[in-house]
């Protein structure tokens, strides 16, 4: 009776232990990333996180990487759309635009 007392306490505990994954926005403004209105030119997160990066050029924007830890092409978009990646692994990720190469920032994951 007594270890299934134990084993409900711990079944209770777990979800609560549990920490859910973030999602951020980066807009893409000026030609530039940009978080709640500043520029950026890094970025930290968790792993699990996720990032959606959202164009608010009047123009399109291809979002990349081509880091060891994490590649990804997010390919041509325009104004007004986004589109996500999620961080898996602790490391370091260089994201940079495909069509304006001064757009470079990084996502420090940890």
């Amino acid at each position: 009776m007594q270890s299934q007392r134990i084993a409900l306490v711990i079944a209770c505990l777990i979800p609560a232990l549990q920490v859910r994954a973030e999602e951020y926005v980066v807009d893409q403004i000026n030609k530039s990333f940009v978080m709640t209105g500043k520029p950026i030119t890094a970025l930290k997160l968790k792993k699990g996180d996720t990032v959606s990066f959202k164009n608010g050029d009047p123009f399109f924007h291809n979002i990349f990487s081509l880091s060891e830890l994490q590649t990804f092409d997010l390919g041509s978009y325009p104004a007004g759309e986004a589109r996500a990646v999620k961080f898996e692994a602790a490391g370091t990720v260089d994201v940079e635009c495909a069509i304006h190469p001064d757009m470079h920032m990084t996502v420090e994951v940890e």
